[in-house]
C-alpha cells in the first residue's frame, strides 16, 4: 500500500519529539524538492531541514575552473563542459576572465553538453581539433564518465576530471565533533550507483539516525519520519526509503566501471579544503586522456587557494550546513542568479539558486544573521 505525502505528514506530526531535531539532506535534487515543495513551511517547528554538501559544480575547486580557462582560451581546444559549470566563476583580478562563459564571449570554443555520449560525438565530429571534457560531479555523474572512457574514445578527446565522492564530505563534518545536524537523509541516486550499505557508517561509528530518500515528496517525508521516529525510540538504523530503485549493494556494473577507469586520491572542495579519500582521478592507463599530462601549461599552482571564495561569499559554509543561503552576507544583495558571486547561486544543484527558485529572496535579518 502507497502511502501519500499527506499520511507522512500526519506521521511526523504525531511524533512526540523530545528535543529540536536538525536533519541534513546531502543531495541538491532533496533540496530543490523540499524547498519547492514548502516542506519546511508544513513540519513542526521542532524539525530543521539543513541543505549540505549536495552540489559538485558548487565544491569545485579554483584551479580547476582556471585550468580549464586556460585550456580554452590559450590552448584553443573544444572545451566542453556540464551547463552549470560554465558561470561558476574564479576568484581573479578586475579585467581576466572570471568564468568559462566570459571565455567564450571572448572567443573561445566552450560548449556546453548534458551526457558524456555528447563528449564522444563531438570528438569524433572534429578528429583534426582537440577535445578536452570538463567533468565535474558526483559519482552519479562520474560514472558515466568512466563508461565513456571504456568506449573506445578517439585520441582527441582528454579529460579534465574533478570528480567527488559524497560519503567522504559527510564523514569529515561527523568526524569534526561538532556537527550541524542530528539525523542524515543520503542521497537516493548516490546510493543507487554506490549502494546504500555505503551510508551505513553514520549509523555504525556515529549512532545518528539515517534513511535513504527519493526525490519526490512522499520518499522525503517518508525518510524524515523513519529518522524522526529513530530518534522518538532511541534506536537506531539505516532505512532504505527508496526500495524501488536503491539496493544494498548498488549498481554493480557502474562500480566496476569506476574502478577500471579511476582510483581514489584524496581531493581539494571549494571552500572547504581537502578531504581524504574523496576525489576521483584517472587511472595511469588512461594517461593518454588526461587533460592534466595531455596540457601540463594550464595547471596553476597559485590557484590551490583551500578554503577561499570571493570577498564576503559565505558559499562554504551553505555548503557544510552550517548558515541557510539567506544568512550569507550576499545573498539577494550582491549575488544573485543573474549576477552571482559564489558557485551556489549558480549552479541549479546549490542551496542559493534553489532557495531564489523557490522564491526565498529576502536576506535573512540581522539577527538571524548571527
Amino acid at each position: 500500500m502507497t502511502v501519500s505525502a499527506g499520511e507522512w505528514l500526519e506521521r511526523i506530526r504525531a511524533l512526540k519529539l523530545p528535543h529540536k531535531v536538525r536533519i541534513m539532506n546531502v543531495c541538491g535534487g532533496h533540496e530543490r524538492t523540499v524547498s519547492m515543495a514548502g516542506l519546511r513551511s508544513v513540519l513542526p517547528a521542532d524539525v530543521e531541514l539543513i541543505p549540505g554538501p549536495g552540489c559538485p559544480v558548487c565544491v569545485c575547486p579554483e584551479e580547476d575552473i582556471h585550468a580549464a580557462i586556460r585550456l580554452a582560451v590559450e590552448q584553443r581546444v573544444i572545451l566542453l563542459a556540464f551547463g552549470d559549470m560554465l558561470r561558476v566563476p574564479a576568484n581573479v583580478p578586475k579585467g581576466e576572465l572570471r568564468s568559462l562563459d566570459q571565455a567564450r564571449g571572448a572567443g573561445a570554443d566552450v560548449r556546453p553538453i548534458a551526457t558524456p555520449l555528447e563528449a564522444l560525438r563531438i570528438a569524433r565530429a572534429n578528429p583534426d581539433r582537440p577535445v578536452v571534457f570538463f567533468a565535474a560531479g558526483f559519482e552519479t555523474t562520474t560514472a558515466p564518465v568512466a563508461a565513456m572512457l571504456l568506449d573506445a574514445p578517439p585520441d582527441n578527446l582528454s579529460l579534465l576530471l574533478s570528480g567527488r565522492r559524497t560519503w567522504p564530505a559527510v564523514a569529515m563534518l561527523l568526524a569534526s565533533g561538532q556537527p550541524s545536524f542530528d539525523a542524515l537523509l543520503a542521497p537516493g541516486h548516490v546510493a543507487a550507483v554506490m549502494g546504500s550499505d555505503e551510508w551505513r557508517f553514520v549509523v555504525d561509528k556515529h549512532a545518528m539516525p539515517a534513511a535513504v530518500a527519493g526525490f519526490t515528496p512522499d520518499s522525503l517525508l517518508a525518510a524524515t519520519c523513519s529518522v524522526l521516529r529513530q530518534v522518538v525510540e532511541g534506536r537506531r538504523f539505516l532505512d532504505n526509503c527508496y526500495p524501488q530503485v536503491v539496493h544494498a549493494q548498488g549498481n554493480l556494473q557502474a562500480q566496476q566501471r569506476l574502478r577500471q577507469v579511476m582510483d581514489i586520491a584524496d581531493a581539494n572542495w571549494r571552500g572547504i579544503g581537502i578531504i581524504p579519500r574523496s576525489g576521483f582521478q584517472l587511472r595511469p592507463a588512461f594517461a593518454a586522456h588526461d587533460a592534466r599530462l595531455q596540457f601540463p601549461g594550464a595547471a596553476d599552482g597559485s590557484r590551490k587557494r583551500a578554503g577561499q571564495m570571493p570577498p564576503g561569499c559565505d558559499c562554504a559554509k551553505v555548503v557544510l550546513g552550517q548558515i541557510y543561503p539567506d544568512q550569507c552576507r550576499l545573498y539577494g544583495r550582491a549575488c544573485t542568479p543573474r549576477a552571482p558571486v559564489g558557485p551556489c547561486m549558480v549552479s541549479d544543484e546549490g542551496a542559493c539558486r534553489i532557495w531564489w527558485a523557490s522564491r526565498m529572496r529576502q536576506p535573512a535579518s540581522a539577527t538571524d544573521e548571527g
